[in-house]
């Protein structure tokens, strides 16, 4: 089995356990009471709940699934292929009540169809990064994570659901500073990873509380897809097949549009019951 097709078969196989995992995240987290507006105080409740825990387990498992497709292939391509979460969801988010409209299965498709022309016109990975200032401006990436944490407790779901997307982006990006030896920056980086990680997941949560599942998703996708494909190709290295540089745009365009369309429809951004 090819590098390309071990990568695409754990990008996909990560999807649908982050898919899944997101309808019963939401499930968990609305059951709690109020809004989980206090990090810490997250933490110990859910450490508490067999159900999240079992969200945790899922995600974790999909995180290392994820992790090798960000080795084995670009950036954008593994990020894109985690974007068939988004159909995932919105088909498993009719267990929590939340019915598409037609526009949102149109956007779902858009990003289907985006990840397609992704898929085709893929080149090369970049190579791992292990330098000082890789690491720093990851940690960095932290820090200013939690600081808008922090300031946007109250912000609507898909606000909060593109901020977790952004984390998720961080995370993506600090697996490529991760490999052997362990030198320091490389431990930093490999720091960062669950760092960017814990913040998204309380973000995440925060924003399902009190809005639908799948417009809570659709800006999270757009941030997680949107950032590692401009770092990738820009600064780590990530190549893109011969000739196919317009339709790699298209792809990125589509699965864009197709989530953030999902993210406006009125069925999307109803308010959870």
């Amino acid at each position: 089995m090819s590098d390309q097709v071990a990568g695409l078969l754990a990008g996909l196989v990560a999807a649908a356990l982050f898919g899944v995992a997101a309808v019963v995240q939401a499930s968990a987290v609305r059951r709690i009471g109020g809004r989980p507006t206090h990090l810490v105080g997250f933490v110990l409740r859910s450490v508490r709940d067999p159900l999240t825990m079992l969200v945790v387990a899922a995600y974790l498992g999909g995180f290392v699934l994820h992790a090798v497709a960000i080795w084995l292939l670009p950036l954008y391509l593994a990020q894109a292929l985690i974007s068939l979460s988004l159909p995932v969801t919105a088909l498993a988010s009719r267990r929590v009540s939340e019915d598409l409209s037609r526009g949102d299965w149109v956007g779902v498709g858009a990003v289907t169809a985006g990840l397609a022309l992704l898929s085709l016109g893929s080149g090369e990975p970049g190579e791992v990064v292990t330098t000082w200032a890789f690491a720093l401006a990851v940690g960095l990436g932290v820090v200013l994570l939690l600081a808008a944490a922090m300031v946007g407790r109250e912000w609507s779901g898909p606000v909060l659901g593109a901020l977790a997307g952004l984390g998720y982006a961080g995370s993506a990006i600090a697996v490529r500073g991760v490999g052997l030896p362990l030198e320091p920056p490389v431990v930093l980086a490999a720091l960062a990873v669950p760092a960017f990680g814990l913040v998204s997941f309380w973000l995440y949560s925060l924003g399902m509380h009190s809005n639908a599942v799948t417009g809570t998703t659709a800006p999270m996708i757009v941030g997680q897809t949107l950032l590692p494909a401009a770092i990738g190709v820009a600064l780590l290295g990530d190549g893109v097949r011969d000739g196919w540089a317009v339709g790699v745009a298209i792809g990125l365009v589509l699965a864009t549009a197709g989530a953030a369309a999902v993210s406006r429809s009125p069925s999307s951004a109803a308010t959870a019951s």
